[in-house]
Order: C-alpha cells, then structure tokens, then sequence
C-alpha cells in the first residue's frame, strides 16, 4: 500500500513527531507507515484522514498484489 502521508505533512509544515501526537500514536508509527513497512489500522487511518482533511483514498493507494 502506498500512501502521501510524507507530502501531507509537508503541506502542513509538521513533523512526524508533531503527527504522531495529534493522532496518538508514536513517531516510529507514523516512520513506519510512510515507509510502507506498516499498514494502519482502519482507525488509525481514519484518524489521518480526518487530520488532513481528505477522504482516505486520496491518502492511502492499495498497489498491484495487494
């Protein structure tokens, strides 16, 4: 799965850590889901839509094998 998280951030000028504590979870989290080395739960990625305003498909993009 592939996702724009890093260009939402950057969008809004903030860093992971300052994500991470607006949707409650940790850094590495936050590292590991823009790397694509972890996949959210459905509330968490909800969390991360409702924070940057957008539907979660324009945040999340299932890949080919998914």
């Amino acid at each position: 799965m592939k996702n724009n998280i890093k260009v939402e951030r950057a969008i809004k000028n903030i860093t992971q850590e300052e994500l991470s504590k607006q949707i409650g979870v940790t850094r590495q989290a936050i590292n590991s889901i823009e790397l694509g080395k972890y996949v959210p739960s459905t509330i968490l990625a909800l969390k991360l839509s409702q924070y940057f305003g957008k539907e979660v498909n324009e945040i999340f993009q299932l890949e080919d094998g998914d």
